[in-house]
């Protein structure tokens, strides 16, 4: 077994990288990005890379405190720079420390602003209005809400918030550590945290006035204590209660997380093969996943779930006809039964210029995505037929593919937005594939070289031709 993540691996990556980005800027030179989007690029790379060789071979001598200390403190220093740093770049670029065309960003910030100097009462009569009577959705309540309460407690200071997000990131690097290293062994758990801590699409996130960092923590929060609780010998409800808030507040930020939780729970109970799990036990946790179903299913929840599962179709028949009409005219091909078998390694990475400046600043983690996704493959051959034991990870599994099976079946499928709460299942996979590398399957790599290559290529080709640009 493989114990830390190979140095011919890293380099390789870093290599692919740059041919890649110099083929699509040579093929495409009337859309080559711009040289400040290739050096952030090439630092993210470097980051990832080089970082996540040399920590997961060093690391492995230190104690698990001395680990989980390290990495904490890793990950938090990490988020914090580029915290500081996008703050004013930002700022430079845009005039307002916010993304590029920021939409949803702004308008929390507005909101959670306006409303921290509101009495409560209106605060009240503002979210059971708007929410609940207007159908706002209860999907859209979590983070606006989160931000009103912390500006009412520290001021409207958006770089503090973002430096709060760092400390949930780093936080969310730990547990995601401990989730990996019980399901598979200590080594395992090791890598999977240092990817974690260097990822640049989660490290890019804290520097963002979006819920995407919150609610990847309770993500992890919630599949790292509900694995605890499953695996401890004495079940009481005082255990289950916070397992069952983390997959409750779920809810307030995407109803589909909160729904998969509580599947991947029921799941990982049916398929265990962990002998500790007795019967009498499965029937305490059992019930819990009905009352917390049952509660949750009524009302406004439910029609939101419902309204989901119905529209399904309809999101993504008329998330192609927007995008086609304005000018990707290729769209329409990019439908549920083309995206799901792809789902293990997108989103794309957009090495060309198409001003989407956003996609431009996380083109390259997108790019570790595509080229980690052979460990993906690696993970899922060897649980499902050399091993044979993938059951040991029922409640990882099925949440991640749960997840992007639904966003795959969406007009999102390539949205690296909404991929995003699948990352850190994805990561622990990533980490079990490179345990599992030997001179066997270590030929596929070397297949998929190829493929990264060519996926970049093609994605730019994608991206220009569906405008109907000429090249």
């Amino acid at each position: 077994m493989i114990s830390y993540f190979p140095t011919a691996v890293s380099k390789k990556g870093i290599f692919l990288y740059l041919i890649s980005l110099i083929l699509v800027s040579i093929i495409f030179l009337k859309y080559a990005i711009g040289a400040v989007w290739m050096i952030l690029g090439f630092i993210e790379i470097l980051v990832f890379f080089l970082m996540s060789n040399k920590f997961s071979s060093t690391w492995q001598r230190l104690s698990a405190k001395d680990y989980a200390r390290d990495l904490l403190i890793g990950a938090f220093l990490l988020r914090l720079a580029w915290v500081v740093f996008s703050y004013f770049f930002f700022i430079s670029q845009n005039g307002e420390p916010f993304e590029f065309d920021a939409g949803d960003s702004r308008a929390y910030n507005f909101e959670a602003e306006w409303l921290a100097g509101c009495p409560w009462s209106y605060v009240g009569d503002y979210y059971s209005f708007f929410y609940l009577e207007k159908g706002g959705g209860v999907s859209d309540l979590g983070y606006p809400l989160y931000l009103m309460l912390l500006y009412r407690l520290i001021g409207p200071n958006i770089f503090v918030a973002r430096v709060l997000k760092a400390i949930y990131g780093a936080i969310t690097c730990v547990l995601l550590y401990k989730l990996a290293a019980r399901n598979m062994n200590e080594q395992v758990g090791r890598i999977a945290g240092i990817f974690a801590m260097v990822m640049p699409n989660l490290i890019i996130y804290c520097g963002l006035h979006l819920k995407e960092t919150e609610m990847i923590f309770l993500t992890v929060a919630f599949l790292e204590r509900t694995d605890y609780v499953l695996r401890e010998r004495m079940i009481t409800w005082g255990k289950v209660v916070l397992p069952l808030l983390l997959a409750g507040s779920l809810f307030f930020f995407r109803t589909v997380l909160g729904v998969l939780a509580f599947f991947s729970v029921a799941t990982a109970l049916l398929f265990s093969p962990n002998r500790t799990i007795r019967l009498a036990r499965k029937l305490v946790v059992t019930v819990w996943v009905i009352l917390a179903v049952a509660v949750l299913a009524g009302g406004t929840i439910r029609t939101e779930i419902e309204g989901y599962w119905s529209d399904r179709g309809n999101n993504q028949a008329i998330k192609r006809e927007v995008q086609t009409q304005q000018g990707n005219q290729w769209a329409k091909y990019a439908t549920g039964t083309v995206m799901a078998p792809m789902a293990f390694v997108i989103p794309f990475s957009t090495m060309v210029d198409t001003d989407q400046q956003n996609q431009l600043v996380l083109h390259a983690g997108n790019y570790v995505r595509n080229y980690m996704g052979i460990f993906v493959l690696i993970f899922l051959f060897t649980v499902l037929f050399v091993k044979k034991n993938w059951r040991d990870f029922s409640l990882i599994g099925s949440f991640v593919i749960g997840y992007l099976g639904v966003v795959s079946m969406s007009g999102f499928a390539n949205s690296e937005r909404f991929l995003l709460p699948g990352l850190p299942c994805l990561i622990i996979m990533w980490a079990y594939g490179i345990s599992e590398l030997n001179a066997k399957n270590y030929k596929f790599v070397n297949y998929w070289s190829v493929v990264v290559v060519l996926m970049e290529v093609g994605w730019a080709y994608f991206k220009i031709g569906s405008r109907g640009w000429d090249f």
